[in-house]
């Protein structure tokens, strides 16, 4: 019998409503792959960690934003998705205050609040993310 190879992580897909319009948080790669590129914070989900644990760990970890709960919306495990190996992805999805500061940390070399009809180049398949979001924000 073959052991899996498959690997699990957790994407946050975190907006806020701002008095221009709804933005979401970014987080400018600090390493390979895609290093330099934009992204949602993000990242592996520990042996014996719960999902949403992992999404609320990883968004303080990379952005120094707390939050208590966040909704799951979708897995996204297309091979090739990530360049190292075979990931799959567990979105969650959150709203914060307007007045939310985050801050770069960890992996994330900057991060930034973007308007949806304004977004970088992005990282992954982040933008079908993004868009699967939109569908149930």
């Amino acid at each position: 019998m073959r052991t899996s190879n498959i690997f699990v992580t957790v994407d946050a897909v975190v907006f806020k409503n701002t008095t221009r319009a709804r933005e979401i948080l970014l987080i400018k790669r600090r390493n390979e792959p895609f290093k330099d590129r934009w992204a949602l914070p993000g990242g592996f989900v520990d042996e014996g960690e719960d999902l949403e644990a992992a999404a609320i760990r990883e968004l303080e970890e990379e952005t120094s934003v707390t939050i208590t709960h966040a909704d799951q919306l979708k897995a996204f495990g297309k091979p090739g998705r990530d360049p190292r190996h075979h990931t799959v992805s567990v979105a969650f999805m959150a709203y914060v205050p307007e007045n939310t500061v985050a801050v770069a940390a960890d992996d994330a070399k900057e991060i930034g609040w973007f308007a949806l009809d304004d977004l970088p180049e992005l990282a992954f398949d982040h933008a079908e993310i993004i868009a699967f979001a939109l569908t149930k924000a």
